[in-house]
């Protein structure tokens, strides 16, 4: 198939596929989330909008824990854990505390991004557009601890780029999951801090193995899709399988105009940005 168009911001609108009729609605845009607004910016725009979205949520929850209870026996009901719940709740208790929130600042300009922990030498893999744009490196882990972080390599083609924690801090590398044994239709997770939020989880399948894609250069590469939500701040995070192993790194989102994830989002598959993050270390 043809290449999706490159990722390169909200504003950009991929070109329509050769040979394909018109598309009903909005354009379709392939937006590499772009964490590199002005810090003050971010401070005065999401935390109006995180707020409201969770009063949202939490009126929806009383409304409908009211009528649980109106039309339902004196028992208070409990959650039902199903077999597969259970994996994914172990995955992610196994997978968070290697997750971190990869955090720029340049001056008053600051960009923030997700990464995980890549090996026992205190390396961390994110995403290259999170660090492109220079400035001092920290990141923020699972257990709220901040340390300071150097840029030991990057790949704009591939869109990876590799840290490392300059203190003695312990964390635990992920495990990575052994892609030729990935298959459509598996559950997966994606970890990290959309919008600034860390240590979140959103839930999905794998939709597409090899899906043709233009992810930071030029060139058209395959990339695992999702259907699990990726926002800005993800960026650079870990897609895990349900054994809580990188499948890949969640690095862009397709939308529609003027809106966030619909539900189609893309990872660098695991087994390249496992060779371009070792040949980033090797030189460095």
């Amino acid at each position: 198939m043809s290449g999706l168009g490159s990722p390169r911001g909200p504003e950009f609108f991929s070109p329509r596929l050769r040979g394909t009729p018109p598309l009903a609605g909005p354009p379709l845009a392939f937006p590499v989330p772009v964490e590199s607004f002005p810090v003050e910016a971010r401070r005065r725009r999401w935390p109006g909008a995180v707020a409201a979205g969770l009063l949202v949520v939490a009126l929806s929850a009383g409304a409908g824990g009211t009528a649980g209870y109106l039309a339902g026996s004196d028992e208070p009901r409990r959650p039902t854990v199903t077999a597969g719940t259970a994996e994914l709740v172990t995955a992610a208790a196994r997978a968070l505390p290697g997750v971190v929130s990869v955090q720029v600042r340049d001056g008053s300009r600051g960009a923030s991004g997700s990464g995980f922990v890549f090996d026992e030498r205190r390396h961390i893999v994110t995403n290259n557009h999170v660090v492109a744009g220079g400035g001092s490196v920290s990141i923020v882990g699972n257990d709220g601890r901040r340390y300071d972080a150097e840029i030991v390599g990057t790949d704009a083609t591939s869109d990876i780029a590799v840290l490392r924690i300059t203190s003695t801090a312990a964390y635990e590398p992920l495990d990575l999951a052994d892609l030729s044994r990935t298959r459509v239709g598996e559950p997966v997770l994606a970890l990290g801090s959309p919008l600034g939020l860390s240590g979140t989880v959103t839930a999905g399948i794998v939709s597409a193995l090899d899906r043709e894609v233009r992810l930071g250069g030029s060139s058209r590469q395959t990339a695992v899709q999702t259907d699990a939500s990726i926002n800005p701040g993800n960026s650079g995070g870990p897609l895990v399988n349900s054994r809580g192993e990188v499948v890949g790194v969640n690095t862009a989102i397709a939308t529609l105009e003027g809106s966030g994830s619909i539900g189609i989002g893309f990872a660098i598959p695991i087994d390249r940005a496992r060779q371009v993050a070792t040949t980033l270390i090797s030189r460095g």
